[in-house]
């Protein structure tokens, strides 16, 4: 682990995602999934791919952020369920899932993973939704 060179998103969180806010530990950003509400942060410390490759107090903060934006997200969608997961198979940098779930959703209430086909926004939609997740986090 290199912690010592600046910190860089994975090109394809960069590429799936659209930028919402910066947290004082994450990044945070929006899915390009038009099925789910769901936000992806990023902790900004370059060569982090295990979420005990950080500090313990960063460990905190990051979970203490990705509850937060649970908050915020379940507040906004009115959802059933949020969903919070750290995998990081297909991706290696350390990113947190914060998805919102509804019963009946796609694949409700099995895993968002590898189901069907992704459904992007619309460019002006999803820098909307961005926008306005930007203004409530």
């Amino acid at each position: 682990m290199n912690i010592e060179s600046p910190f860089q998103l994975d090109p394809q969180l960069a590429a799936d995602t659209f930028a919402v806010t910066e947290f004082d530990v994450c990044t945070v950003r929006l899915m390009n999934d038009s099925r789910w509400p769901w936000l992806i942060l990023v902790p900004k410390k370059a060569g982090v791919e295990e979420l005990h490759d950080l500090s313990p107090s960063l460990q905190e903060e990051a979970m203490r952020e990705a509850a937060t934006a649970g908050a915020k997200l379940k507040a906004m969608t009115s959802c059933t369920k949020i969903n919070t997961a750290m995998i990081g198979n297909m991706v290696r940098q350390l990113h947190i899932h914060v998805i919102a779930r509804v019963e009946g959703d796609a694949n409700w209430p099995g895993p968002v993973w590898g189901y069907g086909t992704r459904e992007t926004y619309a460019p002006q939609h999803g820098e909307a939704l961005a926008a306005h997740l930007r203004g409530i986090l």
